[in-house]
């Protein structure tokens, strides 16, 4: 029987039924940078533990990383997505009913334990079912997905806030993310063979089983590269600025010295996420197009960390031009997404999963540790000021807070230099 290649709308339908899971996701990433005033009063705490809190999402989601690539070349993404659809449900309802800190926290922790599958499952249904040469593009496409739930969390979040209690609203996400995993199971497949389609890429023999010694060899061959050790590292500078802001400290940030409201700031802080969506799939593309990775993806760095300088530290600014600095950092961070074709690139294709996950596994390394360590900072500046049950920080605080976050983003560009560039062509053999 003869068979054709996929079309790319059934592509990208299966593909974007793992982005609308990897949507929610993000939306729990950043949804409490519109609760810090609710969850502060309701659970009465400071910001070290709010920073926590919000934390305990990232630290499952990094922990989860290298498991999730290993069992995404070995048991596939559609089984992945939707065990993690589920669980993610489950672990949204008890975040939504915890009497107290400590049942929110493990409803954090298993939420990003289980949409710590998203990304990766993205990426290998990515090689699996779209040409090489729209890897790269398609990964941009993959933060753009999910910087739109990231946008869902801000001004419209807040919206639903004005007139119903967080409590209801996560209860209703987790109803949207168990019709989620009902899709997933229902129209995905991991190959394009499964429906009927000719594979663009031959599936890896050694891919049916999984053993204590393939894991290991996985992760060896993987960390062999000098650009996966760097390239783990790198990104976790640009996100952690990026989510660290939008995702916690961003809205009291401006809406304290700023002189913006709370709706405004959360507006600024997802407009940054919404140019962050757009560079992306541009930073991605553009790279395909100019035949390398390096440049492109240090002139972003570059631009990100004289942007977040901007933010920080220079004195009052009018908010169109404050505006105007978010959004151009929010465009430039989005060079990060070249990570993941750069490292790919820099190994054979059978490892594909594992380096995704290794890679997306020191992305999150900058949320994790950024936004309880800047919590931290901000209670031992705190001058005992507080409103409506809430702490209010110093501008002070916030910058010795930021300035953790911008000599990472440093050390990203200076790393940047001595990784190898691949002129966007893949490795084959061994490393």
């Amino acid at each position: 029987m003869e068979t054709t290649k996929p079309p790319l709308t059934i592509a990208w339908f299966i593909w974007g039924l793992g982005a609308l899971f990897y949507m929610v996701g993000f939306f729990h990433r950043v949804a409490p940078a519109v609760m810090t005033e609710e969850l502060m009063s309701d659970f009465s705490i400071g910001a070290a533990a709010l920073g926590n809190l919000s934390a305990f999402y990232f630290y499952s989601y990094v922990a989860m990383q290298i498991p999730t690539g290993i069992l995404a070349d070995t048991w596939g993404p559609r089984r992945l997505l939707t065990a993690g659809a589920f669980i993610a449900g489950a672990g949204t309802l008890l975040f939504a009913f915890s009497p107290g800190i400590v049942a929110a926290a493990a409803g954090r922790l298993l939420i990003g334990a289980s949409v710590a599958v998203a990304f990766v499952c993205m990426l290998k249904l990515a090689s699996n079912w779209f040409p090489s040469r729209m890897f790269a593009m398609v990964t941009g496409a993959a933060l753009f997905s999910g910087i739109i739930g990231a946008v869902s969390a801000g001004p419209p979040l807040r919206l639903f806030m004005d007139h119903y209690d967080w409590r209801t609203i996560m209860i209703a996400a987790a109803l949207f993310t168990w019709l989620i995993g009902l899709g997933i199971y229902v129209f995905a497949r991991d190959w394009p063979c499964h429906k009927g389609y000719e594979n663009l890429i031959e599936p890896d023999s050694t891919s049916s089983s999984i053993s204590i010694p393939a894991i290991y060899n996985n992760i060896r061959q993987s960390l062999q590269s000098r650009n996966t050790l760097l390239l783990f590292i790198i990104p976790g500078g640009i996100v952690g600025c990026t989510l660290t802001f939008t995702g916690l400290w961003g809205v009291p940030y401006l809406s304290t010295h700023q002189g913006l409201t709370t709706a405004e700031a959360s507006v600024a802080t997802s407009s940054l996420l919404v140019a962050w969506a757009i560079g992306g799939p541009v930073f991605g593309w553009a790279s395909d197009r100019l035949g390398k990775r390096k440049p492109l993806y240090i002139l972003g760095c570059t631009m990100c960390i004289a942007g977040w300088s901007i933010i920080f530290f220079a004195p009052a600014i009018s908010g169109v031009l404050l505006m105007t600095v978010l959004m151009i950092t929010g465009f430039c961070s989005g060079c990060m997404v070249v990570s993941f074709a750069f490292a790919k690139e820099s190994i054979p294709v059978a490892l594909a999963g594992t380096v995704s996950g290794i890679i997306n596994m020191g992305v999150m390394m900058g949320p994790m540790i950024l936004q309880p360590v800047v919590g931290i900072v901000l209670d031992a500046l705190w001058q005992e000021e507080m409103i409506y049950g809430a702490r209010i920080y110093s501008q002070n605080a916030y910058r010795a807070g930021f300035s953790l976050m911008l000599a990472w983003a440093v050390l990203s560009l200076v790393l940047l230099f001595f990784t190898k560039e691949t002129f966007c062509r893949q490795k084959h053999g061994t490393i």
